[in-house]
Parts: structure tokens; C-alpha cells; sequence
């Protein structure tokens, strides 16, 4: 299998950048600049490497940087943005300051003839954010790329298979940057593409049937993707050995703890305990308004009650967590075993008993999650359920938590996302759902006067959720859900649409 280093010196789209190898099957891992020797890089057999962007500048001296021995090992590399200032810099270039004359966003590009730019046109748009820039290439190195303000906006040294773009060929604002992407995958590096989610699942499989015979595994199950998917793996591998553990805080949608619990017991077979729980955390949230602090209350609670259910189960050989790669890189660490901190497993370690902690999912990136959970035969419910915060509906009402409210939101919400579903749009959104606000308004229904609580649909469409852009439904489509809304839901008297896009909005409202 090819393996693609991406080297990590910062920048903010280091996950887009491996992700966009991956959808060319190609295998890509992200390694800390500092945490990745260069004889490490050598013996792990890479076929390219790939410099991410990164948020200082090359000339000063506490940025980061790397051994300039990496340009002579024989391996093709790609550097972007800041990884292309530091291949310059290293090589004995020279990168300056713009000034006032750094670029940002969409800007036109001009390409000279090279095998990096096949199959791209030599006038197209890029997308550009950097406040240094090339103004002297290394020997040896030849600009095949520019723009109005950016002489050097791309280089290479052909014979080393040296590349470098001061652009983002990762983002979708570049128009032809997949193609460059895989350009040097395939044409550079020579890469064959034979890497895929599927073929790593069943491979996952069999290694747990043979390491976790005969043992019991705990897996805190939440109805989302990610442990869904991890769920599944270590039932085809150990069955009955898997115990799962869904905790029902009362703050799902509509109907979504049963449809969890049927989708797991009755159509899986799961070995599956689900603890309706919902009373006690509605006591712990009582009274309280601010937005972390029922993340926190909500977080403790979740594990105290999974402690009190481990617990009757005895000891247990490992602890599964839906672990992907994203959260890897996060952590910052390779292959540690340390607990994902997040809501449901949060500071199990010192209170349950169990000698290892498994991460079937750990080398995956989420979307590469969603085609292994289709192969296994998951529900398109669950394949592509939609973001989800821990905490739940709590984070989507806002003020104080009660009964009454949750209710009226799981309505609300149920019927927004059924009018979206049915609606067949040509460009449906990434991610919509419905928020109660805690504002209450006068209405009419009939000839009596209402006062009732206001209600915020959000849609977002976005391509890795890092920002998102507010979807344009049709008025008809909101026309319908609020009609619907207000007619059907008691207790809510008017709907409003938010159109805030994020930044500087962020795409939940608590």
C-alpha cells in the first residue's frame, strides 16, 4: 500500500490536505514536524510528502522549521503555502514580507506547462492567503506559476521532484485543485491507488476476532456515526463479547432512542443495555442557563451513569471508544492510548476496571467512517446522521431545560428536517435542524390571542464544517416547515431562519 506523509507545520486545513489524498485512494498520515525524524520519514517508505501551510513566517527563526537533508532524500514532495515558503527558504531562497500586497481569497492564476499543472488550463482561480511570498527562488528551482501580485506562485526542481504552490489545491475555491492533488500523486510520485476504507474494516475485523477471543469489550454506545460504526466492527468480530451501553439522557430528537435501540438489538443483535436516564439529568440541569455549563453538567452526569452500569458488568477486558483520525491528529499524539476527552468517556479510566483501551475507527477520517458503516449495512439513518453535539437538545435550547421545551423542540425540529427531506432539493444542506429560542411572542390562532416561544431553523452547507455557508432554501420549503410549526407544535407562535454564516457565526447556537 502507498503511504503519503503529510508533514504538519501548523496550518489549518493539515486534515483536508490527507483527506484529499485519500479520495484519490491513496493513504495518507499526518506526523507533527517535530514529532517525525527524517530518518523515520526515510525508513517508513513513503512514496511523497506533502508540507502543510502553517501560521508564521519561514525567516523567523522560532517558526518551524526542518532538516534541509529532507529535499535530498529521494522522496517527490509538494510544499503549500507555508510549506512552499520553507521548501524555498531551505533550498537558500529568499521570502519577504508583501506588505500590503498579500493576497487572500479567490485570485487569478496563471500556470506554465509542467507535469504538476496537466490537465489544468493555464487561466483558472486559486485560493490565496499568505502575507509573505517567494521573492527569490532556490537554485535549481524554476517558477511555473503566478499571479498579478505573486511572481513565484508556484515552483519546482524537477529533477529532485520538488513542487511547491503558495495556494490552497486542497480547498474547493481552487478550481482545479484536485487535479493537482492528484497530478502529484500519480504522475510525481507514481503512486498506483489502491487504498480503501472497506478493505480496512475487514481487516480490523479479523484482527479483533483473534485478539479479543474469548474476552468481553464496553463500548459506549451514542446512536452516532462514529460508535455506531465501531459498534458493528466489534460485533462481527467477538458478538456477544461486545457490550454496548446507550445511555438516554432525554435529549435526543424525536423517536431516536428507540430507533437506535431497535437498529442495534432487534436488527443487529447487539449485546445492547439502554438506561433511560433522563429524569436524573433533567434534576442536574434544573434552573441552570448557561450554555458550558450544561455541557459540564450533562458530560459528569453521562459518566456516572455509564461508571454505575460498567460496574454490574464486572471487569472487562478492553474499553472501545469511536476514536477517528481526526482526533488523533488533535490529541497530537501518534498511538497513544490515552482517553478521548469528550462527553461519554471523559475520566472512565480511574473508575473501571479494564486492561486496554481499542479504537477500530482510529486511522479514519469521518466520511471514509460513513463508507465502511454502508458496507456493514448500517441504516442510511445512521450512515449520514447529522452532526450531533453531545449534549444534545440542550445546547439547542436556550435558557433553562425543561420538559415542556424539549418536547416542543423535538417537534419543531422532526418537522423541519422531514420538509427538507421531501423536498428534494438540488443543493440540500450539510447540516439543518431547529433551535428554541427563549423568546416568547404574541400570535393569533383563530380568534384567540397566543404567547408562545419563537423558534430559529438553521440549514448550513459547507465542505469539511470548518466554515459553513447559509443554505438558500426556497421560501416555499420554509414557508411549509413554519406553517407546520406554528400549527402543529402548541406552544411555538413564530419561526425565523437564521442566515448567519461561520465564521462569524458558529453553525450551533450554544
Amino acid at each position: 500500500m502507498d503511504k503519503i506523509l503529510v508533514l504538519d507545520f501548523g496550518g489549518q486545513y493539515n486534515q483536508l490536505i490527507a483527506r484529499r489524498v485519500r479520495e484519490k485512494h491513496v493513504y495518507a498520515e499526518i506526523k507533527p514536524y517535530d514529532r517525525i525524524s527524517l530518518s523515520e520519514i526515510k525508513s517508513e517508505g513513503y512514496k511523497g510528502i506533502i508540507f502543510t501551510g502553517g501560521p508564521n513566517s519561514v525567516y523567523d527563526e522560532t517558526s518551524a522549521h526542518y532538516d534541509k537533508g529532507i529535499l535530498d532524500a529521494g522522496i517527490p514532495i509538494l510544499g503549500i503555502c507555508y510549506g512552499a515558503q520553507l521548501m524555498a527558504y531551505m533550498g537558500g531562497g529568499k521570502v519577504e514580507s508583501a506588505g500590503n500586497s498579500g493576497e487572500y481569497g479567490k485570485t487569478a492564476l496563471t500556470v506554465r506547462e509542467n507535469i504538476l499543472f496537466e490537465n489544468v488550463p493555464e487561466n483558472s482561480i486559486c485560493w490565496m492567503s499568505h502575507n509573505d511570498y517567494i521573492s527569490a527562488v532556490a537554485q535549481d528551482f524554476r517558477i511555473i506559476a503566478s499571479t498579478e501580485k505573486c511572481p513565484c506562485a508556484a515552483m519546482c526542481d524537477e529533477k529532485r521532484k520538488l513542487y511547491a504552490v503558495q495556494f490552497h489545491p486542497e480547498v474547493t475555491h481552487t478550481e482545479y485543485g484536485k487535479q493537482i492533488i492528484e497530478n502529484f500523486l500519480f504522475s510525481v510520485c507514481g503512486c498506483v491507488g489502491d487504498w480503501d476504507a472497506s478493505d480496512y474494516a475487514q481487516k480490523v475485523i479479523e484482527k479483533y476476532k483473534e485478539k479479543f477471543a474469548g474476552k468481553k469489550v464496553l463500548l459506549a454506545l451514542s446512536g452516532g456515526v462514529d460508535s455506531s460504526v465501531a459498534a458493528l466492527i466489534l460485533h462481527k468480530a467477538i458478538g456477544q463479547n461486545l457490550v454496548c451501553v446507550f445511555v438516554d439522557h432525554g435529549l435526543l430528537r424525536k423517536d431516536e432512542g428507540d430507533f437506535v435501540e431497535n437498529t442495534f438489538r432487534k436488527k443487529f443483535g447487539v449485546n445492547l443495555t439502554r438506561v433511560n436516564a433522563s429524569e436524573r439529568f433533567l434534576k442536574r440541569l434544573e434552573g441552570v442557563t448557561e450554555p458550558e455549563r450544561k455541557r459540564k453538567i450533562i458530560g459528569e452526569e453521562f459518566i456516572r451513569v455509564f461508571e454505575e452500569e460498567a460496574k454490574k458488568i464486572g471487569h472487562v477486558h478492553a474499553l472501545a471508544q469511536g476514536t477517528i483520525y481526526p482526533d488523533v491528529i488533535e490529541s497530537g499524539k501518534g498511538d497513544s492510548a490515552v482517553i478521548k476527552s469528550h462527553h461519554n468517556v471523559g475520566g472512565l479510566p480511574d473508575v473501571i476496571s479494564f486492561d486496554e483501551i481499542t479504537e477500530p475507527l482510529r486511522e479514519l477520517f469521518k466520511d471514509e467512517v460513513r463508507r465502511v458503516g454502508e458496507m456493514l449495512g448500517l441504516p442510511k439513518e445512521l450512515v449520514y446522521r447529522q452532526p450531533f453535539p453531545g449534549p444534545g437538545l440542550a445546547v439547542r435550547i436556550i435558557g433553562e431545560i425543561t420538559k415542556e421545551k424539549i418536547k416542543l423542540l423535538q417537534e419543531a425540529d422532526a418537522i423541519f428536517r422531514e420538509e427538507i427531506e421531501k423536498s428534494d432539493l438540488e443543493n440540500k444542506p450539510d447540516q439543518y435542524f431547529a433551535v428554541l429560542t427563549d423568546t416568547k411572542s404574541v400570535g393569533v390562532m383563530g380568534d384567540a390571542g397566543t404567547y408562545g416561544y419563537t423558534a430559529a431553523l438553521r440549514a448550513v452547507s459547507t465542505d469539511d464544517f470548518m466554515t459553513a455557508e447559509w443554505t438558500r432554501i426556497p421560501y416555499e420549503v420554509l414557508e411549509k416547515a413554519s406553517g407546520r410549526i406554528t400549527n402543529e407544535v402548541r406552544g411555538i407562535s413564530r419561526v425565523v431562519y437564521d442566515i448567519s454564516s461561520k465564521p462569524p457565526a458558529t453553525v450551533e447556537w450554544e
